[in-house]
């Protein structure tokens, strides 16, 4: 059973998959941190200082001047972080479409390729000259 399970844990796609986890989570902060310090900063420069951060509605429990005070106050909606990680999501699947289209692209070249031609042997050439002379002769 040990054996089974060091052969299965050891295939290609299984460790493809883990680097693959491991480099989306990586990923994920490097998008994250582009949203939150790049690209929302911009969003709220353009449209006159707006935060998606501290955009909550607060159910429960005193107003509150910010996101984080609202939800130590009681029941909280925070749509501004939910805008966040939505932008975040359609960042990282522009990405991906991106790199997936481009590696089609690399594959479709790949296939239009023409197949090499091997050349044929001088033994082989000959055998087909006498093949031919044979086939020509009168019987």
């Amino acid at each position: 059973m040990l054996e089974e399970f060091k052969k299965f844990a050891l295939k290609g796609n299984v460790v493809d998959l883990a680097v693959g986890v491991i480099i989306g989570a990586a990923f994920s902060q490097i998008v994250s941190s582009l949203v939150e310090d790049v690209v929302m900063p911009i969003i709220g420069f353009v449209t006159g200082g707006l935060d998606f951060s501290n955009y909550f509605f607060q159910l429960t429990g005193a107003a509150a001047p910010t996101y984080d005070a609202a939800k130590a106050a009681g029941a909280t909606i925070g749509y501004g972080k939910f805008l966040t990680v939505g932008l975040n999501f359609l960042i990282v699947a522009w990405i991906l479409f991106l790199a997936v289209r481009g590696i089609n692209r690399l594959r479709a070249r790949e296939e239009a390729k023409p197949a090499e031609v091997a050349e044929v042997p001088k033994s082989e050439k000959l055998l087909e000259e006498i093949r031919d002379l044979l086939a020509r002769r009168p019987a």
